[in-house]
């Protein structure tokens, strides 16, 4: 059988995008180097005005959909673990109550406990993403259940934020 990872190319810029500019390719915790590869890019896409973010944010998932699927279908596999531009948008949903709320989006408390909200939602996968992730096929699947771990994941980092006093 051939390794899926021998039928991409990061010279491709659908396969690039899929990979999180390479981070994916991890040999370790793919997901979460490509998790972990998306906070510089959230703290750009973060300088932008609210309504912006929203719009740039939507379109990387409308535009994942069809990155995560071609670059799915290339390597013969669903979902493969070096596939992680659904992490980054997840992510950067999850990251979405920060300016948001008008707070610092540098400040290391919310990068790292939004960060840890994500990667449990995306790794341990409860009701309804299990479900997404076993149901639902193709790119959008794959984006689907990153994108409900990272509205999960936004709505655990305001209640931490509430009831930590940090609000």
């Amino acid at each position: 059988m051939t390794n899926p990872l021998a039928l991409i190319s990061l010279k491709n810029p659908w396969h690039l995008l899929a990979t999180g500019f390479g981070s994916g390719l991890s040999p370790i915790i793919p997901g979460t180097m490509g998790t972990l590869a998306a906070i510089p890019l959230y703290l750009l896409l973060a300088q932008l005005p609210f309504t912006l973010f929203v719009i740039a944010v939507t379109a990387s998932a409308l535009i994942g959909i069809k990155i995560c699927d071609i670059t799915s279908t290339d390597m013969k596999v669903h979902d493969h673990g070096s596939i992680v531009w659904d992490e980054f948008v997840g992510l950067w949903i999850t990251m979405s109550i920060v300016p948001y709320l008008n707070l610092e989006v540098t400040d290391w408390k919310w990068l790292l406990t939004g960060f840890i909200l994500f990667r449990f939602f995306d790794m341990v996968k409860p009701w309804p993403i299990g479900w997404l992730d076993n149901k639902v096929h193709g790119g959008f699947g794959i984006m689907l259940d990153d994108i409900v771990a990272g509205f999960m994941a936004l709505i655990s980092l305001w209640l931490v934020g509430k009831y930590s006093g940090w609000l």
